[in-house]
């Protein structure tokens, strides 16, 4: 099913899969029209009709080869196929046309398996695909084969009442039959389901056999490929159902205001957005590890089977509840598309199977970790590179000892800083012109997933120095880039004020230009890097300006500057932040960074870019959590050896296996667009708002499972991971609220990412 293609076969441009797209959907919208579609699916010739017309696009010969479309490409088909609610069988014809690809050259095959493909290449019949013994889902009936003869149920048959012939799995998955729908041998009962028609079962009594088909034992792989498929179909018809809904909260008037401007629908159709932002990245992401024939793909396409059932139906209740009563009428469009995602997402065993076997793959032997993603040759030699260096600069052993450090460093080592300092790594991406490496922003994120996963502490200072290399003078890039290039000084960030935590334009320290000098006097708050050797500092200049961030000034001062007083406090993740007091604090002209009453533009500037990489972080944190949490259940004893066995415990680390691999496409997604030389605004958002909900709800589950030894702190008795399991669950509050709050980032997906009003 998956056999290596050529590399010049897949470069399909994302350019050409848009084209692709859109001539889908015109074409749907000229043949098969919204309004007629729930007529049209329940009627025969319409249905053979509409097939016939997709085989004149050449739409039912996909899976053939490479050429004629691999399953990305079939992917998109179904995308708008399940956006036009029309139940045509393209997944059918290119599952099948993949299972006969794959068959082997017997005499006796050839000719009817030639007739068969030819028949779905020019819509000449309408053949419908029943996987019944592959299915996992038992109630989709058995089929044997008899002296040449079909017996037995195939059920939840879609386009049956069109069909020319059926292609049915027999016993076990391990083959497939050909017969004729019309055989006096063959019952057609329908099926009724979530109150509309459309499904069938057939009962055959010893219907002839026209050939069979031997799957080589890709049962596995039939089904997950036509899981991806169906995942395709639902998200088509949940974003249309979606896109619906925006629009109507946009128009539709309560209380004198657009029902769009109230948080609560904005926020529940930024969840929206996420979910099926991450089922697209999903559904792109295993379609090409299939079509590049990666011997991995099955797990991503169980990743997204997994995530896909239970994100997709959430997704269309919350689109029913921003419709209100208006969606419950048969004439709308929401309750069509409702209908069709719960379908497909119910079928082939549903979201409980494929839990399963992602758990299976973390506690049950191989390797207990999420394979690398691809990102390019480049990344790759840089991973191994990182590798065989962090073995040697950073053994288990000198971890070890860095974890058993007090609280106020624990994130910070300044030899190791310096150690790697002097392989260039701190400056990856930088410009060559500032002692750079120029970088791609992949092979950051790849230099990232090595550091998380080693447990490295962090070096340099990313924010602080994109903003140098933007808006610092030649004399300030001369003083200080060099340092933090050589990993010799970190800088801490004072942003935060006691009133001013995600509205930074509200801030009030205050920056006096007095005699050649600026004198600062203020107050910030939960600054991690307190005792920086410098201070990123943003201030008042102009009290008066507006609007209030145009008043704003960016400064960069010794850390030991006199009239600084810092009241440091503990945290409940067992870190420290800072209260920090500025005191008639005087500091030179040149401490200024960037334009006077710019520091809006430097602030802005310089997070922009490096929002993108902070949902990746997250993500790679979690994987690396995960990964570890399994490694502890797959080797314990006692009491907790009986863990890896439960099956609810196995479900629950199924589904959280792929929600953080959604999590990590979604970042993968934000740093691709800073790969194309553009900015991530709520593509990034939504990177940080989904990794740190997982990352909280996976350290809330892992302490569920462990029970009351989970919460043994570091140093005690019996601690499972000296502590790290409880821990990170503190610490990981952190995350949803630091770096812009989950809820201030939901409101700016809600107003650049769909326009909503405010």
């Amino acid at each position: 099913m998956t056999d290596p293609a050529d590399p010049a076969d897949l470069a399909i441009g994302e350019e050409d899969r848009a084209l692709l797209q859109d001539s889908v959907r015109g074409f749907l919208e000229r043949h098969w029209p919204a309004e007629q579609a729930l007529v049209r699916g329940n009627d025969p010739d319409a249905l053979r009709r509409i097939c016939r017309q997709l085989a004149g696009q050449g739409l039912t010969a996909m899976g053939c080869d490479q050429a004629a479309g691999g399953l990305r490409e079939a992917a998109i088909v179904m995308q708008a196929l399940g956006r036009a609610a029309c139940p045509a069988p393209v997944a059918d014809a290119f599952v099948i046309n993949r299972i006969i690809g794959a068959a082997g050259h017997d005499k006796e095959m050839v000719a009817p398996l030639a007739a068969l493909r030819d028949t779905l290449a020019d819509g000449s019949g309408y053949v419908c695909l029943g996987l019944t013994g592959a299915d996992p889902d038992a109630n989709a009936g058995t089929v044997c084969l008899q002296q040449g003869r079909a017996h037995g149920r195939a059920a939840f048959l879609e386009g049956a009442a069109a069909a020319s012939h059926y292609f049915l799995a027999l016993e076990h998955g391990h083959a497939f039959a050909l017969v004729e729908a019309g055989s006096p041998a063959i019952e057609r009962v329908a099926q009724r389901a979530l109150g509309t028609d459309g499904l069938w079962r057939i009962d055959l009594a010893g219907a002839p056999v026209l050939t069979t088909v031997d799957t080589g034992g890709q049962t596995d792989a039939i089904v997950a490929t036509m899981r991806v498929l169906l995942a395709a179909r639902a998200l088509g018809a949940a974003e249309r159902a979606f896109e619906l809904a925006v629009d109507y909260a946009q128009t539709r008037r309560q209380f004198g205001r657009p029902v769009g401007a109230f948080q609560a629908v904005q926020h529940k159709l930024a969840d929206n957005l996420i979910a099926l932002t991450g089922v697209r990245l999903a559904v792109g992401n295993a379609a090409d590890h299939h079509d590049r024939g990666a011997a991995g793909w099955l797990a991503f396409a169980d990743a997204l089977w997994s995530y896909a059932c239970d994100a997709l139906k959430q997704a269309t209740l919350n689109t029913h509840h921003v419709f209100g009563a208006i969606g419950y009428a048969e004439d709308h469009e929401a309750p069509r598309h409702f209908r069709r995602v719960h379908l497909d997402t119910t079928r082939l065993g549903g979201a409980r199977i494929t839990h399963e076997r992602l758990a299976s793959r973390f506690l049950d032997g191989g390797p207990a970790a999420f394979p690398d993603f691809d990102l390019g040759p480049q990344a790759g030699r840089l991973r191994d590179e990182l590798r065989a260096w962090l073995a040697e600069h950073w053994p288990a052993a000198r971890r070890e000892a860095f974890e058993e450090r007090d609280a106020t460093h624990r994130e910070f080592d300044a030899a190791f800083a310096r150690e790697l300092g002097e392989t260039g790594w701190i400056g990856l991406t930088w410009p060559q012109a500032h002692g750079g490496m120029a970088r791609s922003p992949l092979e950051l994120l790849a230099y990232m997933e090595e550091m998380e996963r080693a447990g490295a502490p962090r070096a340099g200072a990313p924010i602080q120095s994109a903003a140098l290399m933007l808006y610092g003078s030649p004399d300030q890039q001369r003083r200080y880039l060099p340092e933090l290039l050589r990993g010799e000084v970190m800088i801490g960030m004072f942003y935060s004020e006691p009133d001013s935590g995600s509205d930074l334009a509200s801030i009030r320290t205050s920056a006096v230009f007095e005699d050649g000098m600026w004198v600062i006097n203020g107050q910030k708050i939960w600054t991690t890097t307190y005792w920086g050797d410098y201070m990123w500092l943003a201030a008042r200049t102009d009290p008066n300006a507006k609007p209030p961030h145009a008043g704003i000034s960016m400064f960069l001062l010794s850390g030991d500057t006199p009239g600084i007083s810092r009241v440091p406090m503990r945290t409940m993740y067992d870190g420290e932040f800072c209260n920090t007091f500025f005191d008639d604090v005087r500091v030179p002209a040149d401490a200024l960074v960037g334009s006077l009453n710019g520091g809006w533009q430097v602030l802005v500037g310089s997070l922009g870019t490096e929002r993108a990489y902070v949902g990746g972080g997250i993500a790679i944190k979690t994987a690396c959590q995960f990964e570890e949490f399994c490694e502890l259940l797959r080797h314990a004893d006692g009491p907790d050896a009986a863990l890896k066995s439960d099956p609810l415990v196995r479900q629950t680390l199924g589904g959280f296996a792929a929600r953080i691999e959604i999590g990590r496409l979604l970042a993968l997604n934000s740093v691709s667009i800073v790969a194309r030389g553009q900015e991530p605004t709520w593509e990034a958002a939504m990177a940080k708002v989904f990794a740190g909900e997982t990352m909280e709800a996976f350290c809330e589950a892992a302490l569920e499972m462990l029970g009351m030894r989970g919460t043994l702190s570091r140093g005690s008795a019996d601690a499972p991971l000296n502590g790290r399991t409880e821990q990170k669950l503190r610490h990981s509050l952190m995350w949803v609220i630091s770096i812009g709050t989950n809820d201030i980032q939901r409101n700016l997906i809600a107003l650049r990412g769909l326009g909503l009003p405010r």
